[in-house]
């Protein structure tokens, strides 16, 4: 079978979410499978103080607000939840965060935070979650080959209101997605308390 990617071609992050193939394709060429099943996130069981008005104030603003750009679902939606959370943790939260390890893998990250472990969000450009997961597995096999990355990554491609999660196992060479998800606002607790768990181990 011919190979997707081609030696000599430069592909960034996007390129993946433009790419026509099925995420499992794409992967292989990196080496990694994919597979898709239920995943026990980390999840937090502290006390978060702020999680009410959080959920308050998100569900304030929905009623007043289009939600049909990415700019949008991002200023209502992702960044709250996201500022909120590098906040808990005490993390830096890095917007647009600039890449490259080579040629088929290099762009920006549209959210990072690093701790101890790490996670990657990726927004679903025009709401299509399976390609923005492709793009996202991509973000996170680059991540995995900075020098001193963790053994475990986790991921999550969001359209705003729907959050799905990734795991990549460097060791395994593996990349879990789950086939469950967190809708916004009903499912912000455990959205949020996932996310700390993620970052605080």
């Amino acid at each position: 079978m011919a190979t997707i990617l081609k030696k000599g071609t430069n592909y960034t992050f996007r390129s993946y979410f433009e790419l026509p193939h099925d995420t499992d394709e794409i992967l292989a060429e990196f080496g990694y499978s994919y597979a898709q099943e239920r995943i026990t996130l980390p999840r937090t069981t502290a006390e978060l103080l702020e999680l009410d008005d959080l959920k308050r104030r998100i569900e304030r603003v929905l009623p007043h607000v289009q939600l049909t750009s990415e700019v949008a679902k991002r200023e209502v939606l992702v960044a709250p939840i996201l500022t909120e959370v590098a906040t808990v943790c005490n993390q830096t939260l890095r917007f647009e965060y600039l890449l490259k390890v080579n040629n088929w893998l290099q762009g920006s990250l549209d959210y990072l935070i690093r701790a101890e472990t790490q996670i990657v969000v990726e927004e679903a450009k025009r709401d299509d979650l399976t390609r923005g997961f492709t793009q996202l597995a991509a973000e996170m096999i680059a991540l995995g080959m900075v020098e001193g990355a963790p053994e475990i990554i986790y991921g999550a491609v969001t359209m705003g209101s729907l959050w799905v999660f990734g795991v990549l196992d460097r060791g395994a060479k593996l990349i879990t997605q789950d086939i469950g998800g967190y809708r916004v606002p009903d499912d912000l607790e455990d959205l949020v308390r996932v996310l700390v768990g993620i970052l605080k181990g």
